[in-house]
């Protein structure tokens, strides 16, 4: 029996994918959450083979999330369910643990398809998301560089930044010169801009 931990936001398409899943004979949902802060505790709790996972939970904190959760349970692939919109977030998904990707577009015998590869070990990319992903321009900048633009999206001085990161104000400052320089972004703000806009962020 493969186990199985939903985490999607929408509560009509997890109910549907619960539903949907719970049909085959081999798969079992063993928790469905709506918010994937919770998702490190219950795979803790009832450890999932597959975590399917929306891909519009990655904003935010949701990459560190996930990060937390592969390193925790390493027997556990995750598979997303993404939508063409957010090719540089896959990205960025796709270059920590993610194990596979499924176009919310598909057919839902892909996504059992796609769950059943996981688990024998092969990595699942769905092919329209895959030409987007390619497509879609890298970040210059080093996840430090993110870590720091991240913070200083919020407005606060480089002392600030310096403080909550713990650094110096002089390494902050040269972050924030790197960021502006690699962006070709004027200040701080239009950098904060066009990292979000990319999908960076």
């Amino acid at each position: 029996m493969i186990r199985i931990l939903l985490v999607e936001e929408m509560n009509l398409l997890r109910g549907a994918l619960a539903a949907m899943m719970s049909m085959e004979e081999d798969l079992e949902v063993v928790a469905e959450l709506a918010t994937l802060d919770q998702a490190p505790a219950m795979a803790r709790a009832v450890p999932p083979d597959v975590a399917v996972i929306g891909a519009a939970l990655l904003a935010g904190d949701g990459l560190a999330t996930i990060a937390r959760l592969t390193a925790e349970q390493p027997g556990c692939a995750t598979l997303l369910l993404a939508g063409p919109d957010d090719p540089a977030l896959l990205n960025r998904a796709l270059d920590l643990r993610i194990d596979g990707v499924v176009g919310t577009q598909a057919a839902p015998c892909e996504l059992i398809r796609g769950i059943r590869r996981l688990v024998r070990g092969e990595r699942v990319i769905d092919a329209s998301l895959a030409v987007a992903m390619v497509a879609a321009p890298r970040s210059p900048l080093s996840p430090r560089e993110l870590n720091v633009l991240s913070v200083a999206a919020s407005g606060v001085p480089s002392t600030e930044v310096a403080a909550e990161l713990h650094l110096s104000t002089g390494t902050v400052r040269n972050y924030i010169s790197a960021i502006l320089r690699k962006t070709g972004a004027r200040n701080r703000l239009e950098a904060v801009r066009l990292a979000e806009g990319a999908g960076w962020l």
